[in-house]
């Protein structure tokens, strides 16, 4: 019975299941930024108290990418494409790294 319900959990929160990565909706900008930190990249975070106010996402080569703006962070962590470990710069999951699609120019 447990193992159901944690299938369903998984299933529920768009996880990796038995049958690989869930099919989730990504838009075109979203898989940019997915693709900047896939290779590398991170997003700097700026709080004030608890809130996230100001956000730069940075490509491994000290590039700054214009089209990462505050909703496209809010929903790339609210699908938990990227996490941050420790109060560190945001970079791409496990999941983001299993959600995003392969690109030809990006070979790095």
């Amino acid at each position: 019975m447990n193992d159901r319900r944690s299938a369903l959990a998984f299933v529920r929160f768009g996880m990796a299941t038995d049958d690989g990565p869930s099919r989730m909706n990504i838009s075109r900008s979203e898989q940019r930024v997915l693709h900047v930190l896939a290779l590398g990249g991170r997003i700097d975070h700026f709080r004030s108290g608890s809130k996230t106010r100001d956000i730069l996402c940075v490509t491994r080569d000290g590039l700054i990418l214009s089209d990462c703006t505050l909703g496209i962070f809010q929903r790339l962590r609210r699908k938990r494409l990227i996490a941050s470990e420790g109060g560190g710069p945001y970079r791409i999951s496990r999941l983001g790294r299993l959600s995003v699609r392969a690109q030809l120019d990006n070979q790095g």
